[in-house]
């Protein structure tokens, strides 16, 4: 048990020590989706939700959800970032309207940002479910994944949809 880091001598969890690993710059891009109504789709680009401008709240969701990932996550490190970015991206596919949600996340130390963007990428979609969900409650939030990150010991990696090919 020794060679997995996130358990101790006695085979019980631990959070990794990372005081020995090199700070280095550090990049993660997650994205999530939510697909949603002809409705929520002109109600949330017309602003006319009337909790707000949907998409500036689930910014700032998802901002936050970056920054408190630890809180969330038990064996996270919590980490000084340095930026969050999210960015929406209508795509309209038949009679269906779906939002992809692409986070990208940013810090100098020890260890990477994956969690982060992950976290961010599902708490913006959770945030834009939670403000329009009284028109209608069949949204789907659609597949978070890890599109790509940069730094560190492990190196650079880019999605590239292995796993639905062979499903």
């Amino acid at each position: 048990m020794s060679d997995f880091t996130h358990f101790n001598a006695q085979g019980r969890a631990q959070m990794v020590d990372i005081s020995e690993k090199k700070e280095s710059e550090r990049t993660a891009i997650a994205c999530s989706s939510i697909l949603v109504t002809k409705e929520i789709y002109e109600k949330i680009t017309e602003q006319k939700i009337e909790k707000g401008d949907v998409l500036a709240v689930a910014q700032v969701a998802g901002i936050m959800a970056a920054k408190k990932t630890s809180d969330w996550i038990p064996m996270c490190h919590p980490l000084q970032l340095k930026g969050v970015d999210i960015n929406f991206n209508w795509k309209i596919i038949d009679r269906n309207y779906e939002l992809e949600i692409t986070v990208m996340v940013k810090t100098k130390g020890s260890t990477g940002v994956e969690m982060e963007a992950l976290t961010a990428a599902s708490a913006t979609a959770l945030t834009i479910y939670d403000m329009c969900k009284a028109i209608d409650k069949g949204m789907v939030i659609g597949k978070t994944y890890l599109l790509e990150k940069t730094g560190g010991k492990s190196g650079d990696y880019y999605y590239d949809q292995h796993l639905e090919e062979d499903n």
